[in-house]
């Protein structure tokens, strides 16, 4: 009985005024204990991770809006001006129109003339170089969807590493010592996990859309080749 009493008396000294006998811990209270002990570096590369993350994802993204933007009667009006022999009308509303592939039927109506194989050639060379062109910096995506989770991973070892150092040289165990080390181990994880998560998702939806935008000049272009054809059937 002595014993529980004991205890009851030093639950009843640490309570606190609140009515559920816990406090509330602001935010930046937590973020300022994880900076603690160097913890702030592992945070400083994470945020401009997850800043970079989302400056290139909506980057892309506008840029696949507009690649993928189809512009009504396209290939017809084309189709019109090449079965009317209005080579330079069909050329320079490839020039107006903004897209892959009007640039690259751009390229196949320059090499009209010469052998189908050499415009075949031609659509084929423009067309990888306007995925390329879609594909920047795309992989820096991949690389913030692998590397932030182990740079997450390596705030968290340094903080328990922190931990285990604290204590050996507190003289008494309290909660107080090893919140820091813990608050940079928990938090260096979430916002790797968070940064990873983003752009894993945003690098995957990206490539679908990419998918898409080639499959659409593919069409295109076999359009393309069959409009040149056509006359000599």
């Amino acid at each position: 009985m002595s014993f529980i009493m004991q205890i009851e008396t030093a639950g009843a000294a640490t309570t606190t005024p609140s009515a559920t006998g816990s406090t509330s811990v602001k935010f930046w209270d937590i973020i300022d204990s994880a900076n603690q002990n160097g913890g702030w570096i592992i945070n400083l590369i994470l945020v401009l991770m997850l800043g970079f993350t989302v400056f290139v994802f909506v980057e892309r993204f506008l840029a696949m809006q507009k690649a993928s933007k189809n512009q009504d009667n396209f290939l017809a009006q084309i189709k019109a001006f090449m079965i009317a022999g209005n080579i330079d009308a069909a050329r320079a509303l490839c020039v107006a129109t903004d897209s892959p592939s009007a640039r690259m039927l751009e390229k196949g109506i320059a090499r009209l003339g010469k052998s189908m194989d050499n415009i075949s050639a031609t659509i084929e060379n423009t067309g990888k170089l306007e995925v390329l062109r879609l594909e920047q910096r795309l992989s820096s995506l991949a690389t913030s969807a692998g590397a932030a989770p182990m740079i997450g991973f390596l705030g968290t070892v340094i903080g328990m590493v922190i931990v285990f150092v604290d204590l050996q040289n507190a003289a008494a165990l309290e909660l107080k010592i090893i919140a820091p080390g813990i608050m940079t181990a928990m938090i260096t994880t979430v916002e790797g996990l968070i940064v990873g998560i983003i752009a894993f998702v945003g690098y995957n939806y990206l490539c679908a859309r990419i998918g898409k935008v080639v499959y659409q000049m593919e069409n295109d272009a076999f359009e393309f080749m069959d409009i040149i054809n056509a006359p000599s059937k």
